[in-house]
């Protein structure tokens, strides 16, 4: 199984999780986390949204990520699935799945993943609203939570 797959098509979360876990008798955790295309974005209402990335780097970007997820937590496997592509309200866009042991090391490494993939990994996103597409730049909060991992990110404008 591929620790990180990027795609346009839909993923199943219970189908995920099963595979994960699939033969090892060590995990006592697993914890996902799912994002999802909102209805709205601030105060203005968007309809979809367009994912873009390059290919290879992208996929390179969230294996370091990865690697760097089993050296801070003590985590038995982890997968990433991020779509690309145009994107409805409501969609799924990233799954991220952690097992450990226990639950602490789980979520920890689950949100290091989910901070890591919104301030580091190359994607673009551009959202649909009533009032024409364009480009989300990146958020201080998103780099602000980064840096309470030990990274500096310096994204956001």
């Amino acid at each position: 199984m591929r620790r990180v797959c990027i795609q346009t098509e839909d993923f199943d979360l219970g189908a995920e999780t099963a595979a994960l876990r699939f033969g090892d008798g060590g995990v006592g955790a697993v914890v996902a986390f799912v994002g999802t295309v909102r209805e709205h974005s601030g105060s203005q209402a968007v309809s979809g949204m367009a994912l873009e990335h390059y290919p290879g780097m992208t996929e390179a970007a969230i294996e370091a990520m990865v690697d760097n997820a089993f050296a801070r937590f003590d985590i038995r496997a982890a997968r990433v699935i991020h779509r690309v592509g145009a994107l409805q309200a409501c969609d799924q866009i990233v799954l991220v799945l952690v097992t450990s042991a226990h639950r602490g090391q789980a979520f920890q490494a689950c949100e290091f993943l989910m901070d890591y993939l919104k301030t580091q990994a190359p994607f673009w996103k551009k959202e649909h609203t009533p009032a024409g597409a364009h480009w989300v730049d990146a958020r201080v909060a998103d780099d602000e939570a980064l840096a309470r991992w030990g990274i500096a990110a310096g994204n956001a404008v």
